[in-house]
């Protein structure tokens, strides 16, 4: 009786994180998520490192705290086994509450300016270092380890790897309607650059004269870069304005 009374104390305190988990968990969160908030900083995002730290964090002192319940709701229902019935632990529920607020923290990295979407991959980076923090706080620590080294491969040499050219908007303001509009157009077709879409529209100055701006929806040859058509339609005569604009 005694011993089996001893085990089962010890079954029961086992049932509990103690603080050196806790510690480790919390330690392995920081450094997993300060990591990828470093390379965010680096890369001059809206998020940074701490930032990264503190939303890894939130998410694994949330999952430890539902450990904690699911292991209450055990030793409750080990000490009173009438109300086994009666006691829940979902541990699931806070866990869910993460994933989805998380989403708001987000969504004010996004940045949209002159048609301009920015901020996204740095808010999906938000999203999986929380989900990160929820492994780690639940004790995966397989999941939570392989799922940096992905992530952290993603965000900071995927795009070395792997070059696409996406559709992008040129804005184009120039003085001559003719000549500009002529010089625009040869670009492109020297440099095999299509054109999928195009805006036009004229403004008034104050003494009378016009500007013109053409919003240009183009794709490029995978030897080219965006910073090429930039550089070289600013050379024109005509010319007074190119920029970039993200379609997100």
């Amino acid at each position: 009786m005694l011993c089996g009374k001893v085990v089962l104390e010890v079954f029961q305190l086992s049932l509990h994180l103690d603080i050196i988990t806790v510690i480790i968990r919390l330690l392995l969160a920081t450094g997993i998520s300060g990591v990828i908030g470093w390379d965010r900083a680096h890369k001059h995002r809206p998020a940074g490192i701490r930032t990264h730290i503190l939303v890894c964090l939130g998410a694994c002192i949330v999952a430890m705290i539902q450990k904690e319940i699911g292991f209450d709701a055990i030793a409750v229902a080990r000490q009173y086994p009438a109300y086994k019935g009666i006691i829940r632990a979902d541990e699931a529920r806070l866990i869910a509450q993460v994933i989805s607020g998380i989403g708001f923290l987000g969504a004010g990295t996004i940045i949209v300016e002159h048609h301009s979407i920015k901020g996204l991959t740095t808010a999906a980076s938000l999203w999986v270092v929380a989900c990160i923090g929820l492994a780690v706080g639940m004790g995966n620590y397989t999941i939570a380890v392989a799922s940096f080294v992905v992530v952290y491969g993603v965000v900071a040499f995927l795009k070395q790897i792997v070059r696409v050219n996406p559709l992008k908007k040129v804005e184009i303001q120039y003085l001559d309607k003719k000549k500009g509009k002529k010089f625009i157009l040869n670009y492109f077709k020297e440099h095999s650059i299509s054109i999928r879409n195009v805006n036009f529209r004229a403004n008034k100055t104050e003494d009378g004269s016009y500007t013109y701006t053409n919003v240009y929806e183009i794709k490029l040859p995978h030897d080219m870069r965006y910073t090429d058509v930039v550089e070289g339609i600013s050379v024109g005569d005509d010319i007074t304005k190119v920029q970039l604009i993200n379609l997100g």
